[in-house]
């Protein structure tokens, strides 16, 4: 079954390579959607494939790469759009 989340992550997550690392680990488990920055400090990203694989996504954002020090993670549920065709770093 197809999902897709809207996921806000605070902490210590601009600066230690969570967008590089999120990218890498979306085209890991074979997920769709974007990853960046916001003007707040935190970290957006919108994750869209099978619900195991983007459950487990949302997982890894709680810790993040090394640097990270991940304090918050809000996900929200969308309805799949089904328009993406990789998973990508805006800027």
């Amino acid at each position: 079954m197809k999902t897709n989340v809207h996921v806000l992550i605070s902490g210590r997550v601009q600066g230690v390579w969570f967008r590089a690392s999120t990218k890498e680990k979306a085209d890991e488990l074979g997920i769709y959607g974007w990853v960046r920055n916001t003007s707040d400090g935190r970290v957006e990203a919108v994750f869209e494939g099978e619900e195991k694989k983007v459950d487990e996504m949302v997982k890894w954002c709680h810790s993040g790469p090394p640097l990270a020090h991940v304090e918050k993670v809000e996900v929200k549920k969308q309805n799949p759009t089904n328009t993406f065709k990789e998973f990508s770093i805006v800027y």
